[in-house]
């Protein structure tokens, strides 16, 4: 009995989120109330901290523009969630791939239901938060520019047809995480995900009117610092709650995730600072958002040192991502989430196949632990991710155009904003 109890303790500390498919029938009222906590947090995340975050980099014509496509990328994926996408991903595992549809709209998961030791709703909801603030991510790479309509049906069909399956494969049993690979919160589901779609869309909508011959600056610096310091704050149920208990681990997580934005952030700076001379908030805020991604992959998996240095190298990755790659390149992502997310949540990805500690996980090591198989497990992970994002995403974009007749606003309208051509308001009064 002893030994089965080991067995399962070490599983759940392995991959945190298979205690919701092990059929534990006790519900633990301090793990339900973290977890209530946690969804809050990162349900914040979303129509709050990103919608500054992004609204504060795109221009003042567009500013709420990019705060409705992010709110309603947020409504779009709960109702989605709810009535088809978990059982996508967590539903009874057909072949590795995708979640069977037992579940649809809920069906056979009441109010005793349990994921482990949380009832099922509230495991099903915290999910749901990862859903919605994946795609809104994308919407960082095509701000300015894209219909309204068709970033609609595009949300519908990409949480569908591109996060569910991910998820699965990662999460609710699928061959990703069959194979071993390390994912506590969601470097590859969330962010390699959501960076390579952005980088994809930004190719398919085309480069902003200007771009490279006119400045393009800010709405609101100030918006965007706020909107960092609540995705900040939302993180901690981000990846502590990601361990679905409070317990060591999750506070381990939470305490990581801290250090790592931190560092993040003074290390954009100082890179910043050395390259134009100048330390700038919109850096800082951007290195704490590189930070937390970052993290996030590994943040159950790593102790305070490996932060120290993930958080390190997403800072300096971060920045020479944003203000020498992409101009090197010459690719159009407005607000730089395959830059931020995509190459950041990669470098976080293959960290944790570096820094897995097994005092942390339970027996589970990385290269520097004395197991160099589970960083090729990790590129493994991270290139199949990337392969089906991009070709997944050339598919949706190809039946959005279908069902829309395009999804790239029209020249006056993105030449007069699309606050006032598309939603008839204006965030700021200018004489």
């Amino acid at each position: 009995m002893k030994s089965k109890s080991l067995m399962m303790t070490t599983i759940f500390s392995l991959f945190p989120w298979a205690s919701a498919f092990a059929g534990e029938s006790a519900l633990n009222s301090g793990d339900t109330a973290w977890m209530i906590i946690s969804t809050a947090l990162v349900m914040v995340m979303t129509p709050a901290g990103l919608a500054l975050f992004y609204g504060g980099m795109s221009r003042y014509k567009n500013l709420l523009n990019t705060f409705a496509m992010t709110i309603v990328a947020y409504c779009l994926a709960s109702v989605i969630w709810m009535m088809w996408g978990y059982t996508l991903a967590f539903g009874p595992d057909k072949g590795g791939i995708i979640g069977g549809l037992n579940h649809l709209f809920m069906m056979g998961i009441g109010v005793q239901s349990l994921s482990g030791t949380i009832p099922t709703f509230v495991f099903s909801l915290f999910q749901m938060t990862f859903a919605c603030i994946t795609v809104a991510l994308v919407l960082g790479s095509i701000v300015d520019r894209m219909k309204f309509s068709s970033w609609i049906v595009f949300t519908i069909l990409w949480v569908t047809f591109i996060y569910c399956p991910i998820a699965h494969w990662v999460w609710g049993g699928g061959w990703m995480g069959t194979m071993g690979a390390l994912d506590f919160a969601g470097g590859t589901v969330v962010h390699i995900n959501a960076g390579v779609a952005g980088l994809v869309l930004s190719f398919f909508v085309g480069k902003r009117i200007g771009y490279g011959k006119e400045a393009m600056f800010p709405s609101s610096v100030t918006l965007t610092a706020l909107g960092a310091a609540l995705l900040w704050f939302g993180w901690f149920g981000f990846n502590a709650g990601s361990q679905l208990a409070a317990d060591g681990i999750a506070g381990s997580a939470f305490l990581v995730t801290n250090t790592a934005a931190s560092t993040a952030a003074l290390a954009w700076m100082g890179a910043e600072w050395l390259h134009t001379k100048k330390p700038t908030v919109l850096g800082l805020a951007s290195g704490i958002v590189a930070g937390l991604v970052a993290i996030t992959p590994a943040a159950g998996f790593v102790n305070l040192p490996a932060s120290l240095l993930i958080g390190l190298v997403a800072g300096v990755f971060g920045f020479f991502s944003v203000a020498v790659l992409k101009r090197k390149i010459g690719y159009d992502d407005s607000l730089d989430a395959f830059g931020v997310h995509g190459m950041c949540g990669t470098w976080g990805a293959l960290a944790t196949g570096l820094f897995a500690n097994p005092a942390i996980t339970a027996g589970k090591a990385g290269l520097f632990y004395g197991n160099p198989n589970q960083l090729w497990i990790q590129v493994v992970s991270i290139g199949a991710t990337a392969g089906f994002t991009a070709v997944g995403t050339v598919i949706v974009i190809y039946i959005t155009k279908w069902i829309t007749g395009g999804i790239r606003v029209e020249q006056e309208n993105e030449i007069q904003g699309l606050d006032a051509s598309i939603h008839g308001e204006r965030a700021f009064e200018i004489e």
